[in-house]
């Protein structure tokens, strides 16, 4: 029998006491100068976040939504512009694309819950002016298809790498493949604060531009407003926080791995589980695992049983993709799609985990299920 645990879905409380003094360190620092709006620790932490993942620019903003609206305004949609976006993921991806000014398109995922270029080529119209990847999980979509697809019919990509700080494919970091990315800084994202913020990374330096006018009430360089804009700016106290985390970033990026690929070990000959691809399954791909999530038969049983075993388990925006929201009127064919709704589940998968953590997981799976591989304990 399971000596019985307490392992919640994410550990919230965990996120301030593992850096407990250097944050406090860092808030007294930063309140005392009275820094609060736009100082230089938001510009420190756009440098090196720009530095980490390779791009021009790294631009702070209130959340990841905003990440993504602002380069979209740069593209001056018009009624009726398309703009293809997989149907599994948060509403906020399609919602950033109808305040733009444009139409949402759903398409297809494939086996490893990412964007699928067959699904995309598929969808496109004389009316299609963009491509919204979403970079789920951690993982990376096979951006050389979809940059290729992008070329051939001149439309622009705008990424949403919400869950996919530092993942990268073929050695290049998720949101740095089209015109511009946004990264969300939500408490329980791989890089988080302690309340909403988010980035833009581009390397176009007038989408950079136009994004820190749009940002900042319309305002240029010299204070003049040219434009309708917003209050979109991350806060320079989140910014602070921010900084210090990055410091530790990759560690918890290898930490992550490592529990995944004890999932991958214990779980991958478990026939009514559909996993997502392990840490070493291909040399294209460097997965950060935001989450873990699985494909279950009889999920909602599987859900309650390890309810009763002490483990806490989510199903992604409360089990909805964007096609069920009928309401919306948003179109597009997603076979797949519709068929794994019924299946996803996300497994406890975060720094405050241990080895042991992720082994009691795996018992109770396989109490559930039958007899799984043996694992290290």
């Amino acid at each position: 029998m399971l000596a019985r645990r307490q392992i919640p879905f994410f550990n919230y409380p965990a996120l301030f006491a593992a850096q407990e003094n250097q944050i406090m360190a860092t808030l007294r620092e930063v309140l005392q100068r009275g820094a609060y709006v736009m100082q230089k620790d938001l510009l420190e932490f756009e440098r090196q976040l720009a530095a980490f993942v390779g791009a021009k620019h790294a631009i702070g903003v209130a959340d990841g939504t905003m990440g993504l609206l602002l380069p979209l305004l740069t593209r001056n949609l018009e009624p009726g512009d398309e703009v293809l976006v997989p149907s599994h993921t948060f509403v906020a991806s399609a919602a950033a694309i109808h305040h733009a000014g444009g139409t949402p398109v759903l398409v297809d995922c494939g086996r490893d819950h990412l964007l699928d270029p067959v699904s995309v080529r598929a969808a496109i119209t004389r009316k299609t002016r963009g491509i919204m990847p979403v970079q789920l999980n951690g993982r990376t979509a096979d951006m050389q298809a979809i940059c290729a697809i992008a070329a051939e019919h001149q439309l622009f990509i705008v990424e949403d790498a919400c869950q996919a700080l530092g993942s990268k494919f073929q050695g290049r970091c998720a949101g740095t493949f089209g015109l511009a990315g946004s990264i969300s800084f939500y408490p329980s994202k791989t890089l988080g604060c302690f309340g909403d913020g988010g980035a833009v990374l581009t390397s176009d330096d007038d989408v950079a531009e136009q994004v820190r006018s749009l940002r900042d009430h319309g305002r240029g360089e010299h204070g003049t407003v040219a434009r309708w804009g917003f209050n979109s700016r991350l806060d320079n106290i989140q910014a602070a926080i921010l900084l210090l985390r990055l410091a530790a970033y990759e560690e918890a990026i290898a930490t992550r791995r490592t529990l995944a690929a004890i999932y991958e070990q214990r779980l991958s000959g478990v026939p009514q589980l559909l996993l997502p691809p392990g840490p070493e399954a291909s040399a294209e791909h460097f997965d950060i695992y935001q989450n873990y999530e699985i494909e279950a038969e009889r999920r909602d049983e599987l859900r309650a049983f390890l309810q009763d075993e002490g483990i806490g388990t989510i199903l992604q925006w409360g089990g909805h993709c964007i096609h069920e929201f009928s309401d919306l009127g948003v179109t597009g064919r997603v076979p797949y799609t519709e068929r794994m709704t019924s299946r996803f589940l996300l497994l406890p998968l975060h720094t405050a985990l241990g080895d042991d953590d992720v082994h009691y997981i795996c018992d109770a799976i396989g109490k559930f299920y039958g007899p799984l591989k043996a694992g290290k304990h």
